[in-house]
């Protein structure tokens, strides 16, 4: 049933996507309200936030370690199903890719730029950025993105159950969303904590999902590189496993000066297929799981 519901979750969220319905964000965004308050002084203080995040993701593994001990196994299903769909999801990221890829279509780099510049980390988001540089900074954002609110759940939620889940999406969430600025960092390293084993499996899935020599060129050291960052051990592993410089905008435009226009389109839409591989890779490795017992 683990199987069943997170594919059913993982294809809701996916409709819910395209449609550009039900943010996560927002919700944690309003769930952290209740923590804006600190008194002067405490801006980096961590405890609230933790609280705001264990506490219910404490009452969700309680609820499902407590229905498991009842033989009420059942019960807890559409309650996981729910809370997937809820913080899982990627909504916008489509609208987004799809102007910024005509924009660079029609060579217009300045309205590539203002479609996704809040997508982009804030110490990226300067207009003088190359159109390359740009590029890569927005390919990274896709893959971190789409790491953290679809495989980085799927992991803990297969590991531990919804709770850890929910966990894990929370202090994604708290580095993001915190009100309180100065605290933020210190999240972001809790939540690189969390993403630390699932991002080197998906760099894995990335070579068994695409182009395996070129991955095992590039990823010597992403495996066991224990202080490399889960952005940098994703774009690493995505550059190796994407065939035709999907990756490398300097190398394409020299070696396919008169098909430049088309390569933000292009990279994005197999950064996106790769992604979506190494999903069903995940799933079919669950699915194994399954069948043979083990989860």
């Amino acid at each position: 049933m683990v199987l069943i519901v997170f594919l059913l979750a993982y294809m809701v969220r996916r409709r819910l996507d395209s449609l550009d319905l039900l943010n996560g964000d927002d919700l944690w965004r309003r769930w952290f309200h209740n923590g804006s308050r600190v008194k002067a002084g405490h801006e980096a203080g961590i405890t609230t936030g933790l609280a705001l995040v264990v506490f219910p993701a404490f009452l969700l593994g309680l609820a499902e370690y407590l229905l498991i001990s009842s033989d009420w196994r059942m019960a807890a299903y559409p309650v996981e199903f729910l809370v997937l769909v809820a913080v899982m999801g990627t909504p916008g990221w489509r609208k987004v890719l799809r102007v910024y890829a005509e924009a660079w279509q029609r060579g217009d780099m300045q309205s590539a730029w203002l479609h996704v510049k809040d997508h982009l980390p804030a110490e990226e988001r300067g207009a003088a950025l190359s159109p390359e540089a740009m590029h890569l900074s927005l390919s990274k954002a896709l893959l971190v993105s789409v790491f953290q609110r679809f495989f980085l759940v799927a992991f803990w939620y297969v590991v531990g159950g919804v709770g850890l889940a929910v966990l894990a999406r929370g202090l994604v969430a708290l580095a993001d969303h915190w009100p309180q600025a100065p605290a933020r960092p210190r999240f972001a390293r809790m939540s690189e904590w969390a993403a630390w084993i699932p991002a080197r499996l998906l760099s894995l899935t990335f070579g068994i999902a695409g182009d395996l020599a070129g991955w095992l060129r590039e990823t010597r050291h992403t495996l066991t590189g224990v202080t490399k960052k889960t952005d940098e051990v994703l774009m690493i592993s995505a550059n190796g496993s994407l065939t035709g410089y999907a990756l490398d905008p300097a190398r394409f435009s020299q070696i396919h000066p008169d098909e430049w226009t088309a390569f933000g389109g292009r990279s994005l839409s197999a950064v996106r297929d790769l992604l979506n591989r190494s999903m069903l890779v995940w799933i079919c490795t669950l699915a194994l799981l399954v069948i043979s017992g083990i989860a």
